[in-house]
């Protein structure tokens, strides 16, 4: 592996989509009408909830009940992330959440970093909650590991080329070995989109995991990092 920077998915790829739609999102999901009522002063939660698309001045239940409907869709809208991502920071910090990471992470991400890897996510997920996510695993604060964050209001839509562009262009030179960017994610169309973009690709093949049995075309596949050299 010669490749300056490696780009991780979370979800499904780092961690378990479980610990996202069941532990997160259960988390965030009886929070967000408060959330949004106690801080109705920010001006990213104001934002937030314009972007929904109600007529100005809809109640706070009516708001609520459309980022539900996403919720139970898995619709990645953007005010829905921004405020999941809000309240999970704030769990972190309380102490009330704890990320998880498959066993095989925390040390390859430690030994890509001592070898010299760059390392960056880019996830659906908003950059607010990646953050604490990689700060507060089970395993310790794997957070000073990531050198840089994407997610979809930085960068753009996960299964567009352009967005694997606009990473690349913000990550600048690719360094000595001269390699463009390596994209690990478990979704063949994010790894399509990113190939499309000139990136190097690997699918993520994790048991258990959705795309377990997804059909990776002619990416490389691995079931574990120990398996990417």
């Amino acid at each position: 592996m010669t490749t300056s920077w490696i780009v991780l998915d979370i979800e499904g790829t780092t961690s378990s989509t479980a610990s996202v739609h069941v532990g997160l999102y259960a988390y965030a999901r009886p929070r967000l009408g408060r959330w949004i009522d106690e801080h109705g002063d920010n001006p990213e939660v104001r934002a937030a909830v314009a972007q929904v698309g109600l007529p100005p001045g809809a109640a706070t239940e009516e708001v609520v009940k459309v980022l539900h409907e996403w919720m139970d869709g898995d619709v990645k809208a953007t005010p829905l992330k921004t405020l999941q991502g809000q309240i999970w920071a704030a769990g972190f910090a309380a102490g009330e959440l704890t990320a998880h990471f498959f066993p095989d992470v925390p040390p390859a991400l430690r030994a890509w970093r001592a070898a010299g890897r760059h390392l960056a996510v880019f996830s659906s997920g908003a950059v607010s909650s990646q953050r604490p996510w990689f700060r507060h695993g089970a395993e310790g604060d794997l957070s000073a590991l990531i050198e840089r964050h994407f997610d979809t209001v930085n960068a753009g839509p996960k299964r567009e080329a352009a967005s694997y562009a606009r990473i690349a262009e913000a990550l600048g030179d690719p360094g000595a070995s001269g390699e463009p960017p390596l994209f690990l994610s478990d979704v063949p169309a994010e790894l399509d989109a990113a190939a499309a973009a000139g990136w190097r690709t690997t699918g993520v093949r994790r048991p258990g995991e959705p795309s377990e049995n997804a059909d990776f075309g002619t990416h490389p596949v691995i079931t574990s990092f120990e398996e990417l050299r």
